[in-house]
This record gives C-alpha cells, sequence and structure tokens, in this order.
C-alpha cells in the first residue's frame, strides 16, 4: 500500500467523523470505517501470500519480503491508531472492556521487543554468514585457482555451514557466532568487533526462549464476540493479532534462541474475512519449519537457504576437486558463485 493511499484512508476518517460527530449514525459510520480497514489489511496480506518463486529479489521469506511485512505492520499500526484515537474523546480508552484491552496491548509490545533484540542477533548471525560466504567466493575467484585458493575457500564455507546448523536451545546462536566471529578479521579490529558483538548478547538471557515468549504474547488473545466485533475491541484485537504474527514471522525466518514448537503457538480465527490471506502465510510458513526444524537450521530466510544450499554444493566442489583442474568444473563453480 502506498503512503497516498495510507493518507487517504486516514484523511476519510477525520472527514467523516467531522461530518457526523454531532449525528445519528455515528456508530455505522465507524463500522464502515473498520470494514475499510480490515479490507486493505486483507488485500496486503494477499499481495504477501502471493509473492512469486520465479523472482528471488521477491520471493516469499526473502529479505525483501520481509520489508514489505513490516512495512504492512506499521501502516496497520498507524490506522488502527487513527480508528480507536482521531476525533474521539479519550475517556473512552479508560472504559471496558478498553480498560483491560489497552494494557494487554502494551503488555505484548512489550514482549514483541524482547524478541526485537533477540532478531539483533540473529541479524548479525546473518551478517557473518554473509562474510563468511564473501570470502569463500573471493577465493574460489581468483586465478589462477589452485590449491591455496581451494583450502581457504572450503575453511570458510564448512565455517559458513557450522554458522548456519545451529541449536536453538540456550544461547547457542550466539555462541556460535562468537566461536568463528574471528575468521577473516584483521587483528586491528578485533576487539572493537568482539566488544560489538557482546553488546548485542547482554540483551538476551541465556535461558530465554523466543517460542515461549510468543506464547506468552498470545494469552487472552481472543476476537471480541457479539457488538465488540464491530466497535473499538476490534480494532485493539487486530492490532495485537499483527503484531504477534510479524514476531512470530521474524523468529522462523531469522536465527533465534530456542524456536522448538513453534507452530503450535499462534491461534488465528481462519473464519474471519480478513484473516484468510494471514491464515495462508502462517500455514505456508508452518509447513516449511516442519521440513526444517528437526535437521536445525538458522532460519527460513530465503538468501539463507540458498546460502546453505550453495555452500553444500561448493564443498562437495573443493572436496573432489583435482590439481591442475579440468577448465569445466571451474566454469560450472564460476557459474554458481
Amino acid at each position: 500500500m502506498t503512503g497516498t493511499d495510507q493518507s487517504s484512508f486516514l484523511g476519510r476518517i477525520s472527514i467523516r467523523r467531522n461530518q457526523v460527530n454531532a449525528m445519528e449514525g455515528y456508530h455505522e459510520q465507524e463500522i464502515e470505517d473498520l470494514e475499510l480497514f480490515q479490507k486493505q489489511l486483507s488485500d496486503r496480506f494477499a499481495e504477501l501470500l502471493s509473492a512469486p518463486d520465479d523472482a528471488p529479489t521477491e520471493a516469499f521469506l526473502s529479505i525483501s519480503w520481509i520489508r514489505k511485512l513490516l512495512d504492512v505492520f506499521l501502516c496497520c499500526e498507524t490506522e488502527c491508531k487513527a480508528i480507536l484515537l482521531m476525533e474521539r474523546d479519550a475517556a473512552q480508552i479508560s472504559k471496558p472492556p478498553l480498560d483491560r484491552l489497552i494494557p494487554e496491548l502494551l503488555e505484548r509490545v512489550v514482549k514483541a521487543m524482547d524478541i526485537c533484540n533477540a532478531v539483533t542477533n540473529g541479524v548479525e548471525l546473518v551478517r557473518h554468514c554473509q562474510k563468511l560466504a564473501e570470502i569463500a567466493v573471493s577465493a574460489l575467484e581468483q586465478k589462477p585457482f589452485g590449491e591455496g585458493q581451494a583450502r581457504r575457500a572450503k575453511k570458510a564455507l564448512v565455517s559458513l555451514m557450522s554458522a548456519m546448523h545451529v541449536d536453538d536451545k540456550e544461547s547457542s546462536v550466539q555462541k556460535t557466532a562468537e566461536r568463528s566471529w574471528s575468521f577473516g578479521r584483521r587483528s586491528g579490529n578485533k576487539d572493537r568487533h568482539r566488544g560489538h558483538y557482546r553488546s548485542l548478547s547482554w540483551q538476551v538471557a541465556k535461558h530465554w526462549s523466543a517460542s515461549k515468549q510468543i506464547h506468552a504474547m498470545t494469552m487472552n488473545l481472543a476476537a471480541p464476540r457479539g457488538p465488540e466485533a464491530s466497535c473499538l475491541p476490534a480494532p485493539v484485537y487486530i492490532l495485537s493479532l499483527i503484531i504477534v504474527f510479524v514476531m512470530w514471522v521474524l523468529i522462523a525466518a531469522i536465527p533465534c534462541q530456542e524456536r522448538s514448537g513453534l507452530t503450535t503457538h499462534l491461534p488465528i480465527n481462519k473464519h474471519v474475512n480478513w484473516t484468510h490471506s494471514l491464515a495462508g502465510i502462517h500455514d505456508k510458513i508452518g509447513e516449511e519449519w516442519k521440513k526444517k526444524e528437526k535437521k536445525g537450521m538458522a532460519g527460513l530466510l530465503y538468501e539463507m537457504q540458498k546460502m546453505e544450499k550453495l555452500g553444500q554444493s561448493l564443498i562437495e566442489f573443493t572436496d573432489s576437486y583435482q590439481f591442475p583442474g579440468e577448465k569445466e568444473k571451474l566454469d560450472e563453480v564460476a557459474a554458481q558463485v
């Protein structure tokens, strides 16, 4: 959704409420605003669900796709606040059931911040894997290509695969990156990089669990029923669900601490129209997670999976390569990297 479309949506809410503030039918306008909000959410998630598999830069769970998901979240947050607060008496927020729902929403926000801190460590691991991959590619591209280049490439690739196949238990995501962080690093930057990484690691307790955090965020997360489904509790519920969903996707995509049983913690009401695409994304990620969870992996991020597949292929090449090498094999590797 473009910024212009969002501005138009917010403008419509403001104009309508100015027009009907002192008139009967205000509740009907609120229902119309809520329906429009839900339709736009449905359209956005439908676009995310239909991400093309043949376009790597736009692929499902790629970095670009994650950015779009975060854009959807930010739009949802802004529009939800507009529905709740724009041209409205603030005293309504302190009345039941909002006096209970708003504090619960804020508690989920705090828990989401903890997840973001943990994901930050995962992003550092992704960057570390990228640097190892760059070292391997640099060695493989050197000409003439000899035994020294092959050994250097293999060392980087083995470190890469070790970093990617991590155990989610406790803080092993952090430990894995710390153990191999020194590979290819200049001594002059050693203390600075180590200190930088350690400062990120302090943000997550040793026995903290991403999976349990998601489970805690879903506590008391129930869709409003009856009259509440068409008034203020509805956007609060929607924003809460979107926050939990986005955090769940980040945990599944990016290396994060202790994610066992992640697919069992996200309740989505599939009988509501706007959640159909949301549920579709959840199911699609859940299936991929079940395939990967048992053998251990850094995450479902598209770029990491491609890196893992290519890394394994290149390790096989360095193991079987005979010197002096065959030009055909070198050309094949050059095409891959």
